[in-house]
C-alpha cells in the first residue's frame, strides 16, 4: 500500500553485481523473519560492515530464501542514486534505513512494520514528504529518545543494536500492533 503511495519519490537503483549476495548473517535474518510469520509488509535490514543487508521488494516471508536479499552499498541523497548488489528489486524505504545505519553507531538492526501502529509510542507526523531527507531527519531526531517510532501512514519502526534487541521490543508489543 505504502510503495503504491510512494511512486514519485522512487529513486534510481544502480547494480554493482546482479549476484545473489554471500553475507554470512543472511541465516540469522531468515530465522529471525520467520518467527514473525504473522507480519506479511516489512523491511528488515542489519548492518554488515560497510554495507547493509536488506530484504527486496515483495518478499514472501514464508519462502524466503537468499535471493531476497540485497546489499546497500551506498547512497547519493541528493542525485537519488543507490547503489545495491543483488538479484531482485529494492525496498522504497531502503534510503531510510540507508541514512539510520550511517546516522547511529548504535543501530545494527531495523525493522520496519508497514501498515501498523502502537498506541503510546512516539509519531512522526509526516510535515514533510515520506522519505525526503527533512522527514528522515525527524524521524532520526525521535530515534535519539526512543528505539521504537511510528511513522504515520507507514508503519512501525524498531531499532537495535542486534536481532535479539529488535525481537525483544517485538515481542513486548507484538500483541499491541493494529
Amino acid at each position: 500500500m505504502i510503495d503504491k503511495k510512494l511512486d514519485a519519490l522512487s529513486f534510481q537503483s544502480l547494480y554493482v553485481s546482479k549476484e545473489y549476495s554471500n553475507c554470512p548473517i543472511i541465516p540469522d535474518v531468515i530465522n529471525f523473519l520467520k518467527e514473525l510469520e504473522s507480519i506479511n509488509n516489512l523491511t528488515i535490514s542489519h548492518r554488515f560492515g560497510r554495507r547493509i543487508l536488506i530484504n527486496s521488494k515483495d518478499t514472501k516471508l514464508k519462502a524466503i530464501n537468499k535471493a531476497n536479499f540485497l546489499e546497500l552499498v551506498d547512497y547519493d541523497p541528493f542525485k537519488k542514486i543507490l547503489l545495491v548488489m543483488g538479484v531482485e528489486d529494492t525496498m522504497i524505504d531502503s534510503p531510510l534505513h540507508w541514512y539510520i545505519h550511517h546516522a547511529r553507531d548504535d543501530v545494527n538492526a531495523i525493522l520496519l512494520i508497514k501498515d501498523k501502529k502502537l498506541e503510546k509510542i512516539p509519531t512522526i507526523d509526516n510535515k514533510y514528504p515520506i522519505w525526503t531527507v527533512e522527514q528522515i531527519k525527524e524521524v532520526l531526531g525521535a530515534l535519539n529518545e526512543n528505539k521504537i517510532v511510528n511513522i504515520k501512514d507507514v508503519g512501525v519502526l524498531f531499532v537495535g543494536d542486534s536481532l535479539k534487541e529488535i525481537k525483544s521490543h517485538f515481542s513486548k508489543y507484538e500483541g499491541k500492533l493494529k
